[in-house]
């Protein structure tokens, strides 16, 4: 027990350390996390009533229909001004930057043609006019790359005052302004940035209440808007030694974050303030009860316009709205604070959550483990709402939702070593009598008996590269060589596991591998088929991949000069009931099969050097095959150490409509000379040697053919057996050796 509490230290310790470390060098990695976490909250929690004092002047579809494409004639803008002031709005402020002169104007065509134009309209002296006066407040926006907008920032009547200013910069740096057109702009009351900056991952939840330009300060637009409502005409930024401490005006603090952010509470989702279509204000409808001493903005939702964002409450939102958010938490005071000192907090509550939880957890059984753990979630993610919407203080939220996690995990861990101690130590001396896979299956099958051995239905798989001891000594280099191997060996191992094979092992240049065992595989001799036929035709890639390395020079070379591929291989395949279970010492055993059904495949893979086929199968396992294939009967024979006459077949390739079989150009051609093939077979088995003879011949003489060796190995039979005719002849061959 002194031991576990030990252990139970230093995890305490390892998780403290790990997750603050996390907490204050790899921010931006959990900074989205947390985020999004707090986006859950506003959805959880829904829309609020948002303040009726703001009011949105919207540049919607309508309007662009009714009015024309947008930028609209300004002295239409003008109009609307006009009508928003004599129906009593008290602030108005444009989401909008006029940064061109009007092309429509009509002053502006005369002049173009040299006409007389002093008696003309010019539309940006129209609304330069009206905004003079007029209660607007002109929108701008600040630019934060490198770029030829080197301009002059609006003058604002106000002072900006920074308290106990150290010398880190906190407030966001700005390096070009893009501005109205100068008649515009000399003629606004004031002004205000326009930019909602989106944090990494796209979504706006918090807005600059100021930007620095040039060493001075420029305030938002909704921000200055505000001032300028609560008749203040000094600002002060204090500053503490982790940054801007508040922001006050008129007596009042405005909490913002160590950088000059306000996190704003969202209303809800998309239009939670009255809208008005601009054309309706254009037209004069009455709209005094709506905006009557209100804030006004006017801005666009139209989608051609691009000025759509994305907000904690919904995806599309138009980006005047955040303008109107942030009034109206500047209004209510009920803007969420994330103050300079909360990374101090945070720290801390790592700490007490992880000694706490792990306290608790480490004195409990599993179930009342689980629900404590789930318990102290809900009370985490209870706590963070709480302090959210009713308190308006940010802290962390996915910190203390990790630290559960991982005081679980390592409480869990910490138990699964000192109280089932005695089980793990069954387990590791199970492991020494199997392999990690079937060590695994018998730990979750107990009832298998795995270990005591049985006999199961398995398809065995050998295979062999052909020529490895020229490979070899072409290599010339140990390490070279074992590369080369590895080369091989890893696609076609990779295929056999595809399949839901078992790799049995490694034997040299040979793969050796079954299945239906340690687990039941439906239709294990055609998956059997399957991943050898796909090891064939993986061949091809797998050549011209060794070709292409310098490294195996040689190797090509010595393929080349022998007119033979570089790597070739051979398979067979046999299917039967074998034993299968662990077999060794007690200090060394594996999980394996052994039984006659092992020995013949071993002996159908030799025996394709003797029939110059690549994949050769015992009857036993063709009579278990239901997939399409193209097959070549190869010989009746006994091998050696067998009495049993078996068939052996060769396997071409599948049989697919429209697919030519490997190593051959015509599937038809294929069939055709497999039609003529079996009939000599025929002859030959009722010992019509003559006959079969002929057509033995005939198909040897033809320029394409599919096995160049085993009309020979008939000819031979045939020209010998009529020659010393044999008695009662059942048309076994008998092989002598194992190839």
């Amino acid at each position: 027990m002194k031991n576990k509490y030990k252990a139970l230290t230093l995890l305490f310790a390892f998780i403290s350390i790990l997750l603050s470390s996390a907490y204050l060098f790899l921010p931006n990695h959990f900074q989205s996390l947390d985020s999004r976490v707090r986006d859950f909250y506003f959805k959880f929690r829904g829309p609020e009533k948002a303040s009726d004092q703001v009011v949105i002047i919207d540049i919607d579809e309508k309007s662009i229909k009714e009015l024309g494409q947008w930028p609209w004639e300004r002295d239409k803008f003008a109009q609307i001004l006009t009508n928003l002031t004599n129906n009593g709005a008290g602030i108005i402020g444009l989401d909008i930057v006029f940064a061109e002169a009007d092309k429509t104007s009509p002053s502006k065509f005369a002049k173009k043609w040299d006409m007389d134009y002093k008696n003309l309209p010019d539309y940006d002296l129209m609304l330069s006019q009206t905004v003079a006066q007029t209660p607007t407040i002109l929108g701008y926006v600040f630019d934060f790359a490198e770029n030829d907008n080197k301009n002059d920032a609006p003058q604002i009547p106000a002072i900006f005052i920074e308290k106990n200013k150290k010398a880190t910069e906190y407030l966001p740096l700005a390096k070009g302004v893009l501005t109205n057109i100068e008649i515009i702009q000399d003629s606004g009351y004031s002004s205000g940035y326009m930019n909602n900056i989106p944090d990494e991952t796209g979504i706006i939840r918090s807005v600059p209440l100021m930007i620095k330009y040039d060493d001075v300060i420029y305030p938002s637009l909704a921000f200055e808007m505000f001032r300028i409502a609560s008749n203040a005409n000094k600002v002060i930024t204090s500053y503490s030694d982790a940054g801007i401490e508040y922001v006050s005006m008129a007596k009042k603090n405005i909490n913002s974050d160590r950088f000059g952010r306000v996190h704003i509470n969202f209303r809800g989702p998309f239009k939670s303030y009255q809208y008005i279509s601009a054309v309706d204000v254009y037209n004069n409808v009455d709209i005094r009860k709506d905006i009557e001493g209100k804030f006004v903005l006017i801005g666009t939702s139209a989608y051609g316009l691009m000025d759509l964002r994305s907000t904690p409450m919904d995806s599309v939102i138009a980006g005047v709205e955040i303008h109107a958010n942030l009034i109206d938490n500047l209004l209510n005071e009920d803007m969420l604070i994330k103050p300079s000192w909360s990374e101090i907090v945070d720290l801390f509550m790592i700490f007490i959550i992880v000694s706490l939880s792990m306290f608790v957890y480490s004195r409990l059984s599993i179930v009342p483990l689980l629900v404590s753990f789930l318990s102290t979630l809900v009370l985490i993610l209870y706590a963070n709402y709480y302090l959210l919407f009713t308190q308006f203080v940010i802290v962390n939220s996915i910190f203390p939702i990790i630290a559960i996690f991982l005081s679980l995990t390592g409480v869990l861990g910490v138990n699964f070593m000192f109280e089932f101690r005695q089980k793990e130590m069954v387990k590791g001396k199970f492991a020494s009598k199997v392999s990690a896979s079937v060590m695994e299956d018998i730990l979750k099958h107990p009832e298998s008996n795995a270990l005591e051995g049985a006999e199961r239905e398995i398809t065995v798989f050998f295979s062999d590269v052909r020529n490895f001891t020229n490979i070899s000594e072409a290599m010339g280099n140990a390490k070279a060589l074992i590369k080369f191997m590895n080369e091989i060996m890893e696609p076609m191992t990779e295929i056999i596991i595809d399949e839901k094979g078992t790799v049995d092992k490694y034997i040299g240049d040979a793969i050796m591998a079954y299945w239906n065992a340690p687990l039941d595989v439906d239709n294990h001799a055609d998956r059997a088929v399957r991943a050898s036929l796909k090891q064939l035709h993986a061949l091809q890639a797998l050549n011209v991949k060794l070709r292409s390395e310098l490294e195996f020079e040689n190797v090509t070379k010595m393929a080349d000069k022998n007119n033979v591929a570089i790597v070739d291989i051979g398979i067979g395949l046999n299917s039967g009931v074998a034993i299968v279970g662990e077999m060794g010492s007690t200090k060394r055993s594996d999980y394996t099969v052994i039984g006659d059904p092992i020995n013949l495949g071993a002996r159908l893979e030799s025996l394709c050097k003797y029939y110059n086929s690549r994949l050769n199968i015992s009857n036993f396992t063709k009579e278990k095959l239901t997939g399409d294939y193209i097959y070549r009967f190869l010989d009746l024979v006994t091998v050696k150490g067998k009495a049993e006459p078996i068939e052996i077949w060769q396997i071409h390739d599948f049989d697919r409509d429209g697919e030519e079989p490997l190593f051959y150009s015509s599937r038809e051609e294929l069939k055709k000379e497999l039609e003529y093939y079996n009939k000599a077979i025929e002859l030959y088995k009722s010992a019509n040697f003559k006959d079969a003879l002929k057509i033995f011949k005939d198909i040897n003489s033809w320029e394409n053919k599919s096995n160049l060796k085993i009309y020979d190995i008939y000819i031979e039979r045939c020209e010998h057996y009529i020659e010393v005719p044999p008695e009662n002849f059942n048309g076994v061959f008998v092989h002598t050796t194992k190839g």
